[in-house]
């Protein structure tokens, strides 16, 4: 415990008495050697002289006014903008608007197109496979089998074409044709496919329409409802690890565009009757269902027999978001079966979870999922106490498993209730029918006709083709024909995409006139990012999309809550906030202040919004246009460009430039020594005032060069560095230019080269005063040989402007500490010596007492540096120096805990959702999985048994069983695939600040005889805390170690058990379709229907026995 005597401050009299007494007496008792810990003045006093140290080397090496002059010379070659944010955002808002809506167009001609020719269409029995033309798009691709050896294609009648390297795309295209892809578990000779195949090809000759019309155009794309993708322009599929199970019905896109927002419950029988493989078919069934919700749908989970029960946490219906979804997965496979049936339990316990109206649920389609291995009752009391007559909610049923149950009840409740019912005799059979259920749900869009035709742009994800990061634009494809008495069709054909890559978002926004700390962002009516710089996840699941609250992106506080559902509610807005934010690193907070402006994206669910701090309101633009002369014109050069060269390096310091695109013929590099050759090359043949250049980009990279190096004539030159033991100076600015003075120091610069990258850049203009920042060491790193590696620690402050009444910041200056010699000049300023010559020539008694020093009693006592993040920046102890970096709990963890406890530092935890892990280690205890199942002799002779279900449902296992890890799992398949692949996880992240409190504090870590005194003082005009304190006397006083690295967030942590029950806001779709006075509900119900060839069940089978006799067999799985 640490007892705290703030000074300038009242405390409560009474409590703190006997604190202050002790504190009083010990400050005042010496020691036995005669010393006495050092009194608050005159640690006072050594506090300024560090002060007056720090700010002495940077007004002489820094150059602030002198390059405040250097820019006021040089006025007439810039003008000084202002940034109008309210102007800003509704320009962008309307490029955006512009850019989404020429997709929008061809998106209604493709729709348009796609009903007419299916309109027009003829069906064909007889259709073979030889008689269509398309390019299958897997018929090139290779996989690999579990042990690495490649698998023999299948026979195609493929097109054979040639594909050109194509740079919007990032892969081999051709133009000329689209592609189609089939999933590896639908028969592509069948006759509903060869028809699909046959009506779709005419979509061709209108992909090629909207690409000549808007060359821009990414992936246009039908989805069927029959499983087919037709994409243009026509590539090779790319191949997974595994076999390929793609399914366009179930990403995102597709079932977002397929069906109107849904609140769903799902029922599960958990009798004793279910039991083996029968529950464990039910388990993935329940996984697969989920993952045909989007966000915009709200789901709960519940297991019965005698009695119904929520599978998890979650007490009422939840948002389908990634997280909660993980919850019910994870839940789902605690289910054990026992007991007996009672399906009005169910029914009622789902019943009961969709009236609730008190809590936030899509409130369109409602419907009831239930799972069961059949039963006799058919509850019609239920429904009708709960459902009819409007029947407003759909009941889907699913006889799961192989069994001689009557399934009539089944198939009553489902016709009964406006659903369908469906069989599940396989693992085969689970990805089909439980996505199928979209047809039934799609019916009432289609019999809206024109109404139901509404473009939805999507969340963010990735694309399976490998444009990276995109939005989707949707539009349902309906069947228009007609039976012979004249009533529509009521199913839907498919969803039409076209993707729009955020990078060409992007485009449309500033950047560079926003400075380093000023940024745009978009949301979605879920408060998800479209466009944010925290935006970037690091691992992507194909199957999700990517889902970032604004408030996980950015530190949250009521001020951002108001923001996010201002925005979401289509308004517009403007307001000036002071918030917390992480550093680039995200090893320190920053309290700053910020405007936020706001507005709608016209014509879709977006909301555009703009961050600007106060200095950012203006900016410097060059304009050079006069003094610019061809850089390679016979014995003319332009002098600032000289500076670039690296012939003038030795002299003027290195330059870093930043990597942006100056040019757009310019070579991007990693390597900036490498781009610096790529931007020098280039402008020997075009001028900074060439068309294909960025004119604000480059003049005022050559202005920020000419500049820089006037403050190395005028400054830096003229002083020697060692005399204040300075490893280097430097300067960095907004135009992207870095200058490291003297050369040889860029060999050791670790900065980013982009100035807008680098966290000392931004940090150094939201604070004021001087920045330190060591180099960042984590709690694992051990110590350097000091003699071969010199430590060196950035120092840097930012060069405010006026002009005519105009403030702005557009460079930050700062000096490179060489650690040990500023150790131990820190030793010195926190002495009692005033003679930096004489040392040791104090003699102290225990007569004639005197104060204990940093440098004299440095094994008695401990002085440090602190910053504001709690990391280690110089230190009195010797064996502190290769710890300079580290969080300072990992170097004295009781002085830490101490130090937090007084409220130097505050606390702000938060969570990371984009991160990657390692795979935690699987749990093999229990009994082995049984092996796979392999026929005898007399199965394999036998013709019957071939064509049986349980030979399909064989197949079903071997090939879902690659893709479903509960089945096919065992030690070694662990141990060979899964080692080294990562998965995305949640980290949990600490960072500590200063508070508000800028007292001076003596204070006492009390532990009985292992009590140490301590003073704290902030360091003014800086970002350090200056501590002495007692070396510790024993190790019995150990703290509680705070900790400062991200961790893996604990299962469960954050708590969504919690937070379901106070839900952030959000909107979901403005138009519902769920109910048609004249949908026809009498198709309602069939079971699993799978009729291969023999030819491929044969040879399908031969390959799975061949695995399971191979050198490394089949992982096992659970027999049928």
């Amino acid at each position: 415990m640490a007892m705290a005597a703030p000074t300038g401050s009242a405390a409560p009299v009474a409590p703190a008495l006997c604190g202050h007494l002790a504190l009083l007496l010990l400050l005042a008792v010496p020691a036995a050697h005669g010393y006495s810990f050092p009194q608050q003045h005159t640690m006072q006093y050594w506090a300024r002289r560090l002060e007056q140290e720090i700010d002495g080397v940077m007004r002489i090496f820094g150059g602030v006014q002198q390059l405040r002059g250097i820019y006021n010379e040089n006025r007439n070659l810039f003008e000084v903008k202002e940034n109008v944010p309210r102007k800003l955002v509704e320009k962008v808002a309307g490029d955006i608007e512009s850019l989404l809506a020429k997709k929008v167009r061809a998106l209604k001609r493709l729709a348009n197109a796609a009903e007419k020719f299916q309109k027009a269409h003829h069906w064909q029995d007889n259709i073979r496979e030889e008689d269509i033309e398309y390019y299958d798009s897997k018929a090139d691709t290779e996989y690999d089998d579990p042990d690495g050896e490649e698998i023999e294609r299948e026979k195609s009648n493929s097109l054979k074409l040639e594909f050109t390297d194509d740079a919007n795309f990032k892969t081999k295209v051709n133009y000329s044709y689209a592609a189609v892809q089939i999933p590896t578990d639908i028969y592509k000779g069948s006759t509903v496919i060869l028809n699909e195949l046959n009506w779709t090809q005419a979509l061709e000759d209108v992909f090629i329409e909207n690409r000549k019309e808007d060359p821009s155009l990414l992936w246009q794309v039908f989805g069927s409802a029959t499983g087919v993708t037709r994409y243009y322009p026509a590539t090779p599929w790319r191949a997974p690890n595994k076999i390929d199970l793609y399914d366009v019905r179930r990403r995102p896109w597709y079932i977002q565009g397929a069906s109107s927002p849904k609140d769903m419950v799902i029922i599960v029988d958990v009798s004793g009757s279910v039991s083996g493989l029968t529950l464990k078919l039910m388990k993935t069934s329940v996984y697969e269902m989920l993952d045909t919700l989007s966000d915009d749908d709200y789901v709960n989970v519940a297991s019965f027999n005698e009695k119904a029960k929520p599978v998890s946490c979650f007490k009422h219906l939840v948002q389908a978001n990634i997280r909660n979804k993980k919850v019910f997965k994870e839940d789902v496979q605690g289910m054990v079966a026992k007991g007996t049936t009672d399906y009005k339990a169910g029914f009622e316990y789902a019943f009961d979870q969709l009236q609730n109206s008190n809590i936030t649920r899509a409130n369109c389609n409602k419907m009831i999922m239930m799972f069961t291995d059949g039963g006799e009752d058919r509850v019609q009391d239920v429904f009708e106490k709960y459902n009819w007559p409007n029947k407003t909610v759909r009941v889907f049923t699913f006889s799961v498993g192989q069994h001689n149950y009557d399934v009539t009840p089944l198939q009553w409740m489902a016709c009964a209730n406006k659903g369908y019912y469906f069989e599940i005799p396989s693992i085969g059979a689970i990805r089909i029918n439980t996505q199928e259920y979209l047809d039934v749900l799609g019916r009432p869009m289609v019999l809206a006709g024109n109404r139901a035709k509404q473009v939805q742009w999507t969340n963010v994800y990735q694309d399976a083709l490998g444009l990276g990061l995109v939005v989707t634009g949707t539009l349902p494809v309906f069947n228009l024909t007609e039976d012979s008495s004249d009533r529509k069709n009521q199913l839907i054909l498919g969803v039409m995409g076209i993707d729009v890559a955020l990078n060409d978002i992007k485009r449309l926004t500033p950047r560079y006139n926003l400075g380093a700390n000023g940024y745009v962002f978009a949301i979605d009516l879920n408060g998800y990012v479209l466009l944010h710089p925290n935006l970037q996840p690091q691992i992507i699941n194909f199957r999700e999309p990517v889902t970032l609250d604004f408030l996980d992106a950015e530190l949250e506080d009521e001020n951002k809550e108001e923001i996010r559902r201002s925005m979401i509610d289509g308004n517009d807005g403007q307001r000036f906030i002071k918030t917390l934010i992480k550093s680039l690193d995200e090893q320190y907070i920053d309290e700053v202040f910020r405007t936020y402006t706001w507005a709608p994206i016209k014509s879709t669910n977006y909301s555009l919004g703009l961050v600007l701090p106060p200095y950012s309101t203006y900016y410097i633009q060059a304009n050079l246009s006069d003094q610019i002369l061809q850089v390679k014109l016979p014995n003319i050069k332009m002098k600032d460009f000289e500076y670039l060269l690296p012939n003038s390096f030795e002299s003027e310091g290195h330059v870093f430039i930043a990597p942006r695109e100056y040019c757009k013929d310019l070579d991007l590099s990693d390597n900036n020594t490498e781009f610096l050759e790529n931007f020098i090359a280039l402008m020997e043949k075009v001028t900074p005032d060439s068309k294909q250049c960025d004119n604000f980009l480059l003049h005022n990279l050559i202005l920020d060069t000419g500049i820089t190096q006037q403050l190395v004539d005028r400054v830096w030159k003229d002083q020697d560095l060692n005399t204040y033991s300075l490893l280097a100076v430097f300067a960095a600015t907004d135009g992207g230019i870095t200058r490291v003075f003297p050369n040889k120091a860029a060999d050791d610069w670790e900065e980013e080269p982009e100035p807008f990258n680098a966290s000392f850049y931004r940090r150094s203009l939201d604070n004021k005063g001087y920045i330190f920042k060591p180099p960042y060491r984590d709690a694992g790193y051990r110590e350097l040989d000091l003699e071969n590696n010199t430590i060196g620690i950035l120092v840097s402050t930012a060069v405010e402007l006026s002009i005519g009444g105009k403030t702005l910041k557009p460079a930050v200056v700062g000096v490179k500490l060489d650690l040990e010699a500023w150790a131990e000049k820190f030793k010195v300023l926190a002495s009692n010596r005033t003679d930096r010559d004489q040392l040791g020539t104090r003699r102290c008694d225990p007569l004639t007492s005197c104060e204990m020093d940093c440098e004299a009693n440095n094994k008695d006592l401990i002085c440090v540096l602190i910053d504001d993040g709690g990391f280690l920046v110089l230190s009195n102890q010797e064996d502190h120096w290769y710890q300079v970096g580290k969080f300072f709990s990992e170097v004295d963890a009781n002085l830490m805990s101490a130090l937090y406890n007084n409220s130097f530092y505050a606390r702000k935890e938060s969570y990371d959702f984009q991160s990657v892990c390692a795979p935690e280690a699987q749990s093999n205890t229990g009994a082995a999985p049984r092996g796979v199942f392999v026929p005898t002799v007399a199965d394999l002779l036998s013709l019957a048994w071939w064509t049986s279900a349980a030979a399909w449902s064989l197949f079903q296992q071997f090939l879902y069983g690659l893709t479903y890890s509960s089945w096919f799992q065992t030690e070694e398949v662990a141990g060979d695939s899964m080692e080294a692949r990562e998965t995305s996880c949640i980290m949990k992240q600490t960072q500590y600040y200063f508070s508000t409190v800028n007292a001076t504090y003596n204070a006492i870590i009390d532990c009985g005889n292992c009590s140490r005194l301590f003073h704290a003082q902030r360091l003014a005009n800086t970002n350090l805390l200056f501590v002495v304190a007692d070396k510790p006397l024993c190790s019995q006083c150990e703290s509680v170690k705070l900790m400062q690295a991200e961790v893996r967030a604990p299962p469960r942590d954050p708590n969504q058990c919690e937070l379901v029950d106070r839900p952030r806001y959000r909107k979901g779709p403005h138009i519902c379709f769920d109910y048609n006075a004249t949908e026809d509900t009498s198709d309602c119900g069939r079971g699993a229907s799978f009729a291969p060839s023999l030819g491929v069940l044969l040879s399908l089978q031969l390959l799975l026995l061949y695995s399971s006799a191979s050198r490394h067999p089949l992982p096992p799985a659970a027999c049928l």
